[in-house]
């Protein structure tokens, strides 16, 4: 990368998106933990919104959360990381829209989420920053 194309991101900057990322990887951790314990809940939720209560189906959609953000995670595949979760986001909101859920509390929870990974990512790497500038 030549040095009219790099883009300096302050120390402040880089800790608020490291901060913002971790609690995004945290909460995708408990998320697709959960799903890997035979939790009734899980299996509650998977038959409010229509989709299979197997504890094998429920095991793949929390192994496929935890690869996604493991990949974000780690600064060399977080932008691959980041677009695995931006499509497991999306089916999660599909899914609510497919359901009638409420907007603001379910419809856009991953929105929500979406932001702050993508968010935590522009504030700490300058690659994603190039990327999105205009």
């Amino acid at each position: 990368m030549s040095s009219e194309h790099q883009i300096a991101i302050s120390t402040n900057a880089k800790r608020v998106g490291w901060a913002i990322s971790t609690l995004f990887i945290a909460f995708m951790i408990f998320d697709g933990s959960i799903k890997l314990v035979p939790l009734q809940i899980v299996v509650d939720t998977s038959a409010q919104l229509g989709l299979p209560t197997s504890e094998a189906f429920a095991r793949g959609v929390g192994i496929l959360a935890l690869i996604g953000t493991a990949l974000y995670a780690f600064p060399r595949t977080a932008v691959f990381g980041a677009i695995l979760m931006t499509g497991y986001l999306g089916g999660a909101i599909a899914t609510q829209l497919r359901v009638s859920a409420p907007l603001f509390s379910h419809i856009l929870f991953g929105a929500y989420l979406g932001l702050l990974m993508w968010g935590g990512l522009w504030l700490r790497s300058p690659r994603v920053r190039l990327f999105l500038s205009i």
